[in-house]
């Protein structure tokens, strides 16, 4: 069994800049298997069991697709690989400034960036997801950003350790 530092150390990073999901997904008495799909539902409990609060703060801690931090270099390492798969490093002008535009629009409707698991998607999947979505209430939002930051964990997951039939 790992330690709690090497857990939240190996696992701090898969909900994006928010270490503590790990922190509380820890628990010393019992003996998560390390497969994506054990260490997936420990976090995602976690998650799941925060305050509204934390949990939006999860979703604001994620970029923007296509956003500043892209161009700028900042992204986490996930989440630039995730972006450049899915071809939002190599968007048209007008491409950019469509998302740009939908970003701000999102943001200010919601109060976090529009969040979907990009992979396996193109930016056409992405661009339609993000016209249809907007129009979701906030709370219909919350609720699918929430599920997709999961969806993301375990695909990122998925490629840090074995599944249940790869243990």
């Amino acid at each position: 069994m790992e330690s709690k530092e090497s857990f939240v150390t190996r696992f701090g990073g898969v909900f994006e800049h928010s270490p503590w999901v790990a922190e509380r997904a820890f628990d010393e008495d019992s003996h998560i298997a390390l497969t994506s799909d054990d260490v997936h539902i420990a976090l995602v409990a976690s998650f799941r069991a925060a305050s509204h609060a934390d949990r939006r703060a999860v979703l604001r801690a994620h970029p923007d697709l296509a956003g500043k931090l892209a161009i700028a270099g900042g992204l986490t390492k996930d989440s630039r690989a995730e972006q450049a798969g899915a071809g939002l490093d190599r968007l048209s002008a007008s491409e950019h400034a469509r998302f740009s535009e939908l970003n701000t629009a999102y943001t200010e409707k919601f109060g976090f960036p529009f969040i979907i698991a990009v992979k396996g998607l193109t930016k056409d999947d992405i661009l339609s997801a993000f016209e249809r979505r907007i129009d979701n209430s906030p709370e219909q939002e919350f609720e699918t950003a929430s599920a997709q930051v999961e969806k993301i964990a375990l695909l990122r997951l998925r490629s840090m350790l074995p599944g249940e039939d790869n243990a």
